[in-house]
């Protein structure tokens, strides 16, 4: 069977100022352990508007209207240089609060989203403007006296939504003493539902494939939905599937930390490859617990809190289309239980195992793709420059086994890297941001091969000490259908299966 291919992709941020302070970790845990300190005090002053968002230069290239490129041509930090970006772009968009509220209470299945009235009736044009494609389903919401249950908040059985500090609706708590279904719990997985089902709209905006003839989804973000007896059982996928009416496709979450995105893509390619499925939706949402992760760092700094935006995207994994970039389902790389934790140990399996398969030198890659998270965060934290390191160790690898010498170290850097720009929520930066660009990159452009790389920092979860991480490869298309390598055609295999099929058909008739 021929190789499988990225159709297509889409990608959303979400800008959400009043849940960097409501939701976000660092605020949550600050207002609890130091409430009257100087940094809750300040925070405000320091989040952007919505303009400020939309005219961030790595946000326009986030959804296309920007090539990564051009953020060499502009000095960091970022968010101090003037640019004139757009809501929309190639690839997706810039939602605001309100209009993500309004699909919050759209994705709510069980009514444990209420709203205020006066806020339906300011958010109804606009998601009709926006989201034609929810407008039927947010005209049947019916208003809610949230101020009478405003004591919920108190008792921590609801969540408050808020906007411009204002409260206008709440998240209820789904069950009295089930912490998996409590309103926090609650609140973080309708995030990720919503802003995955805008992130699969975005998608579905441009692509050829038919709603119809998408057989299967899969879920990749950091959160897990279920209740005590099956805490992380799912499914996000299916829950998803239903919002943008994909009747034919079933679905099931996939969980790695921030690798999951490069697990679901080879997952994908797997299923697509063997005709178990014909084209398989791989998205995520976003995660309000990493809004203003490195607030502190940066207001400190006198910087805007530059994790002010959910992100969220989609990728399309399709058969073989003749043109679309193909996936090599034979040459992925992949940290091994052995393999060890180092950080050469990692960089290791992940970027020359699939090479040396192929007999591919690390200079045989036009663009790697690595955890593309956006420096201007980072930096100020005191993390560094996460693309920069990774090309840096690459580029090393390179030098080591001789693929280069060790004077081409920084022409490789310049020429396989990019510049991040995709905001930290963990499993969005890994790889996957580049895919959009990516599919232009092999089809319209010059380039004929990149690497996907995704890592993972499984220790989080205090289950073991180890590290995670997959990479794959993708090519420019030849035009054909044939596996390459395999030698055999479609029609020289049907020729063979119908001469052994006569052969035993005599030989049964002469027996």
């Amino acid at each position: 069977m021929s190789f499988p291919v990225m159709k297509n992709a889409g990608y959303v941020l979400v800008h959400t100022p009043d849940m960097i302070v409501q939701n976000g970790t660092t605020c949550s845990t600050e207002r609890i352990v130091n409430p009257d300190s100087d940094f809750l005090k300040e925070i405000d002053k320091h989040i952007r508007s919505y303009e400020d968002v939309v005219n961030y230069l790595p946000n326009q290239v986030y959804i296309g209207n920007a090539r990564p490129e051009e953020l060499k041509n502009y000095e960091m930090p970022w968010c101090k240089q003037e640019y004139k970006g757009e809501r929309k772009g190639k690839f997706g968009e810039i939602t605001p609060q309100d209009e993500f509220i309004a699909a919050m209470k759209i994705c709510d299945s069980f009514e444990l989203v209420e709203l205020t009235e006066e806020f339906i009736n300011e958010i109804k044009p606009k998601i009709e403007k926006n989201y034609p494609e929810l407008a039927d389903r947010f005209a049947k919401v019916k208003p809610y006296d949230v101020e009478g249950d405003k004591h919920l908040l108190d008792e921590h059985k609801a969540e408050g939504l808020y906007q411009d500090g204002k409260l206008v609706g709440i998240v209820k708590q789904a069950h009295d003493v089930d912490v998996n279904l409590n309103a926090h719990t609650i609140f973080e997985n309708l995030v990720v539902k919503a802003s995955g089902v805008l992130a699969a709209i975005a998608l579905l905006r441009t692509t050829s494939v038919d709603k119809d003839e998408i057989d299967y989804v899969i879920e990749c973000s950091e959160e897990a939905c279920g209740d005590m007896n099956q805490r992380g059982g799912g499914n996000f996928a299916k829950s998803i599937a239903e919002m943008v009416d994909l009747t034919n496709a079933s679905g099931s979450d996939t969980r790695g930390f921030c690798a999951a995105p490069l697990h679901s893509l080879i997952h994908a390619a797997a299923l697509v490859k063997a005709g178990v499925y014909k084209n398989v939706l791989v998205v995520a949402g976003g995660a309000t617990a990493k809004l203003g992760m490195n607030a502190k760092d940066h207001v400190k700094k006198d910087l805007p809190v530059l994790e002010d935006v959910l992100g969220a995207f989609a990728v399309l994994v399709s058969e073989n289309d003749g043109e679309s970039p193909i996936i090599r389902t034979d040459i992925t790389g992949k940290h091994n239980v052995g393999t060890g934790s180092s950080p050469q140990a990692v960089m290791t399996s992940l970027i020359t195992d699939g090479l040396d398969k192929a007999g591919l030198k690390i200079t045989d890659v036009d663009t790697y793709s690595v955890e593309m998270q956006n420096p201007d965060i980072t930096v100020p934290a005191g993390a560094g420059n996460v693309p920069e390191a990774n090309y840096k160790m690459i580029a090393a690898l390179a030098v080591k086994r001789g693929d280069i010498e060790k004077k081409e170290l920084k022409n490789l850097i310049d020429a396989k890297g990019i510049p991040g720009w995709a905001p930290t929520q963990g499993h969005i930066p890994s790889g996957v941001p580049y895919v959009g660009f990516m599919i232009d990159d092999m089809t319209t452009g010059d380039k004929n091969r990149a690497m996907l790389v995704g890592k993972g920092s499984l220790f989080l979860g205090r289950m073991t000490n180890l590290f995670d991480g997959v990479s794959l490869i993708c090519e420019r298309n030849d035009g054909s259908t044939a596996e390459e390598g395999s030698g055999v055609s479609k029609e020289e295999i049907k020729k063979i299966i119908g001469e052994s099929l006569r052969e035993l058909a005599e030989n049964m008739v002469q027996e």
